[in-house]
């Protein structure tokens, strides 16, 4: 199949490496749902690799909802509705497609959704200690917005909606902290030099949390999370 090539010989272990190139087209489109992948025998050959390293690749790709296989029928393509968006590893493969723009806006959306309440949480439940955790994150954004420290901010702006999680006295709400970290990388590695940071935003949510203020805490991250703020069109620095 010519839209595979050989995996090279690298650090990645193989079976992983074929399994991200199989991933990735399937998460572009370029393999359609319900299609069917070539054999076993074919893939080896494209990928120049073992059948114990394809079908490791397989196992991993079932395993996140992508493909099914069957003995005697093949492998399909899952439909969306099976595929584990969650996946920290697949949304890592999400990273290397051309257009991320869908996947985003509709991350976007699942913030909108949750995150809000995880500030109310936090505004309500942050121990001591994660408040201090949060000024000192704060103080930090503070001063690379002032600089235009864009790598300082990242770093730190993750770090802040992160421990915002952690805050919030869920456990449920600790892994999304986690992934919605991951997905932070896709705003902001891809936002040109120059864009808007929403300093002021951040720091309503901010002052709302350290004042126990539970409503206004949902309030503030509904404006951050507002779609002018979040304008995918123009990736401008604003998690």
């Amino acid at each position: 199949m010519s839209i595979f090539s050989l995996v090279d010989d690298s650090s990645c272990r193989i079976h992983v490496q074929v399994a991200r190139q199989i991933a990735r087209k399937i998460l572009s489109g370029d393999i359609q749902e319900n299609e069917k992948l070539p054999s076993e025998m074919e893939l080896c050959k494209v990928f120049g690799v073992s059948r114990t390293a394809l079908r490791e690749s397989t196992k991993l790709l079932s395993a996140k909802g992508l493909i099914e296989s069957k003995p005697k029928v093949g492998t399909r393509i899952q439909p969306r509705s099976q595929w584990h968006f969650l996946d920290p590893q697949l949304l890592d493969w999400i990273q290397d497609i051309e257009d991320t723009k869908p996947f985003l806006a509709q991350f976007l959306g699942l913030r909108k959704a949750i995150e809000p309440e995880a500030c109310a949480l936090a505004a309500t439940n942050a121990t001591v200690e994660q408040r201090k955790t949060l000024s000192v994150l704060f103080q930090k954004m503070s001063l690379a917005a002032h600089t235009f420290d864009y790598e300082d901010w990242t770093v730190n702006d993750h770090l802040f909606h992160q421990t915002i999680f952690l805050s919030t006295g869920n456990q449920f709400y600790i892994p999304f902290g986690k992934i919605l970290s991951t997905i932070f990388k896709q705003f902001i590695d891809h936002s040109a030099e120059g864009g808007r940071f929403c300093l002021d935003e951040h720091k309503a949510i901010y002052d709302a949390i350290m004042s126990g203020n539970a409503n206004q805490a949902r309030t503030s991250s509904r404006v951050l999370l507002d779609d002018e703020n979040q304008k995918l069109a123009q990736l401008k620095l604003t998690a």
